[in-house]
């Protein structure tokens, strides 16, 4: 990694710059309606932050206890520069932390090559969420 860091944080303490992250990409440049941005289960998550050497947060990503990842977003300054691999390696490490057998993920189509090269395979169709094309994922964790 150069120039960020991958943090670990609860939404008690990162819920400001997770926010930010979030907020800029699914509701400002992808539409997604803000009512469904935020949800109950962003208490209970393992979140990820990926800030900047500036302490700027550039990217994020949620685990949920059962196992699934979601809320994964790197404002697209950022994008292309290793952080979402770094912020996905961090979850796959705080996924076994925690015992998990699988880590399960809804992807935007777009996304979906990023992760299969992570060793991610599509299970099921492909099907709309908040408007936006998705295909279930999962990787079983070693």
């Amino acid at each position: 990694m150069s120039g960020f860091d991958i943090l670990l944080t609860d939404w008690a303490h990162g819920q400001e710059n997770l926010s930010r992250v979030r907020r800029a990409v699914f509701i400002d440049e992808q539409g997604v309606p803000e009512q469904l941005e935020w949800d109950a289960a962003d208490a209970a998550a393992v979140h990820l932050l990926a800030v900047a050497e500036s302490g700027q947060p550039i990217g994020c990503a949620r685990l949920l206890p059962d196992g699934h990842l979601g809320r994964m977003a790197v404002l697209p300054a950022w994008r292309g520069r290793g952080v979402g691999r770094a912020l996905l390696a961090a979850a796959l490490n705080a996924a076994q932390a925690r015992g998990l057998a699988t880590l399960r993920l809804s992807a935007q189509t777009h996304a979906t090559g990023f992760y299969a090269r992570a060793g991610f395979i599509a299970v099921g169709d492909e099907y709309e969420e908040a408007g936006i094309p998705h295909v279930a994922m999962q990787k079983a964790l070693n």
